[in-house]
């Protein structure tokens, strides 16, 4: 990979510039030093920032992305696996979570397409 801008480097991971900022900002990926004025990344900062991405997409905050960073070249497979372990737990509480909405969803949308009288069961659960 030759090296990029910024703005090479977004498009790599279809991000925004501002989105690499950020995580610059958070200490997620680093800031090169300038090159003629220009900050050029290369295929590391491309597999970081690739990392980042699809361990957000997993659900893992950006506090447990950088731990899972710092566990990237070592061998703490324990950790990586703790973490693992901790966010399947709390995907599974919001799953949960989610279908309590969606099941009380339901059981309103039908209450009111079969209620004629009175005030929207819906809306009256929401306090309108």
């Amino acid at each position: 990979m030759t090296s990029l801008t910024i703005g090479g480097l977004a498009a790599s991971a279809d991000v925004g510039v501002e989105t690499i900022r950020f995580y610059q900002r958070k200490g997620l990926i680093g800031t090169p030093s300038r090159e003629t004025g220009i900050r050029r990344y290369g295929a590391e900062d491309a597999r970081r920032l690739q990392f980042v991405r699809q361990a957000q997409t997993a659900g893992f905050t950006l506090e447990e992305i950088r731990e899972l960073l710092t566990l990237d070249a070592g061998t703490d497979r324990a950790r990586a696996r703790a973490l693992a372990r901790e966010r399947v737990a709390a995907l599974d509480t919001r799953i949960a979570e989610l279908q309590r909405a969606r099941s009380a969803l339901r059981r309103l949308a039908s209450e009111c397409a079969h209620g004629k009288d009175g005030p929207c069961p819906i809306l009256s659960s929401f306090g309108v």
